[in-house]
């Protein structure tokens, strides 16, 4: 800040600087939660009597409810506010949280990462309309965006250090007491820090129920398909059901949705080609990009027999890498745009996960995987910070929490396909096998997955060519009444 800024002006400035380090907080409790639970699996599974087929619901559990709640989630913010549902969605984190660490057995357990993932899906589109909302596009909001993905980044390596840490030291436990005091205080600290939401007026839109229960419920019955297809096999009698009543479900919802009035997800806003192409780019992401921390932790664990903690620090590398590309990304993005730094990022990834995978073997030290992993957490950490605030181009203020939350489904869904399709590649051939000879299979299916991955994320730079700059009118049609002709700040797309 500026040493001669007026002090009316200095005030605003502080405020709006403590309010996107909460929203940057929030985001970073969600990364972590996403991935502190998986070093602490094994302890967990014995600790509770958790049999191998059920220990999976420990992570899907999560997974389902908040791929299921996102749309919801994010309508929600633009009816009630996203001061509110910011609030809702860590109070939910912070008691289940609390309900998680006191579990005696697998169903309350289960049942209180399902409540933590519904949490997560008020939370995540809240955050990210706040953002969105809070800062003008252009220079400010790639900024905003450079320090919230940061955060999002950095926490997804960050849970896996501080799960290894207090699973050793604690027990499994202490990997979901931990969010409490840390979601209670950002909760607290929202109605301080952040601006109140607008009053509820009578003209402002009416709930769409209908819209709500069959979005909410297909796309959740479209994850648990997803999630327990490896599982149960993808013809299994379960999640053939869930598979058809999910798109049953969808198809009625899109009906749904284009004979309401006030509609959940406003179908006009697929108008909107950055949103479109931003929620492709994050379902590829996340089907790529998303699943490398998996194939990495087997890899370290399952291949060269590290333990949690060991885990927890071979990712620091990766963390300041992500961090770093995170940062750059909105500085480089205000100077050439999104687009470019966009296909940039990915590209840069996409070679640093190709390094990666060709430097795995089963007598490969550390070290041999240190160039790769800084270069792919460069990528992937521009990459994500980049691929939200590139959804949210063009799109009107009151409808940034519904757009969030496509966005954000798309993330959700992305990475349940992308983790299912190469897992089963990964492990195709391991069967019967033991020792040196497991240890040198798995490297090869691990190695052949990332490759894989390689590919979609070409994939993803082709999609990537398609972002635009929004033009004033178009943002004017996305609108359902008139408005007036306003000045936008300039944004490079």
């Amino acid at each position: 800040m500026p040493e001669n800024l007026p002090e009316d002006a200095a005030a605003p400035r502080r405020r709006l600087g403590l309010t996107l380090a909460l929203l940057a907080f929030a985001q970073l409790i969600i990364s972590i939660d996403y991935n502190i639970v998986y070093v602490a699996l094994p302890e967990i599974g014995s600790g509770l009597g958790f049999s191998a087929q059920n220990l999976q619901w420990v992570i899907s559990a999560y997974a389902v409810a908040f791929g299921g709640f996102l749309l919801l989630g994010g309508r929600a913010s633009d009816l009630f506010g996203p001061r509110r549902m910011f609030a809702l969605g860590l109070a939910l984190y912070a008691g289940s949280s609390l309900l998680g660490g006191l579990a005696t057995d697998p169903g309350t357990l289960i049942a209180a990462r399902a409540v933590q993932g519904v949490g997560g899906a008020f939370l995540f589109p809240a955050t990210l309309t706040l953002v969105s909302t809070s800062f003008a596009e252009g220079r400010e909001r790639n900024r905003a965006f450079a320090v919230w993905g940061t955060a999002g980044g950095s926490g997804m390596i960050l849970g896996s250090l501080l799960g290894g840490v207090l699973t050793d030291a604690f027990g499994w436990e202490s990997v979901f007491f931990v969010n409490v005091p840390l979601a209670g205080l950002a909760a607290l600290l929202s109605f301080t820090l952040i601006a109140p939401d607008a009053p509820r007026t009578g003209d402002r839109p009416s709930f769409d129920l209908a819209g709500a229960l069959t979005s909410t419920v297909g796309i959740t019955a479209l994850v648990f398909t997803l999630v327990q297809g490896p599982e149960s096999g993808w013809t299994s009698p379960v999640v053939l059901g869930a598979a058809f009543a999910g798109l049953a479900l969808l198809a009625a919802f899109v009906a749904v949705e284009r004979r309401s009035a006030h509609p959940l997800l406003p179908l006009r806003l697929f108008r909107n080609r950055n949103l479109t192409t931003g929620s492709a780019i994050t379902f590829l992401y996340m089907g790529t990009f998303g699943t490398l921390l998996y194939f990495l932790t087997v890899y370290f664990q399952g291949v060269h027999g590290y333990g949690p903690m060991t885990t927890g620090l071979a990712f620091l590398v990766p963390m300041v890498a992500i961090a770093a590309g995170a940062q750059a990304a909105g500085r480089l993005a205000t100077r050439y745009g999104i687009r470019p730094i966009m296909i940039a990022a990915l590209v840069v990834g996409g070679v640093g996960a190709v390094v990666v995978a060709l430097g795995m073997s089963t007598g490969a030290s550390y070290l041999a995987l240190v160039p790769g992993l800084l270069v792919l957490g460069v990528g992937q950490g521009a990459g994500y910070t980049l691929m939200f605030g590139a959804a949210a181009l063009g799109v009107p203020a009151e409808d940034q929490g519904i757009a969030s939350g496509v966005a954000s489904t798309t993330q959700q869904i992305g990475g349940a396909v992308g983790l299912a399709l190469l897992v089963a590649v990964a492990n195709s051939g391991l069967d019967g096998l033991t020792g040196d000879a497991l240890r040198s299979a798995t490297t090869d299916g691990l190695r052949t997955a990332i490759l894989l991955a390689v590919g979609g994320i070409a994939l993803t730079v082709l999609v990537a060519l398609g972002l635009r700059k929004p033009a004033t009118r178009e943002i004017a049609e996305q609108t359902d009444s008139p408005t007036e002709s306003q000045p936008r700040p300039v944004v490079h797309v």
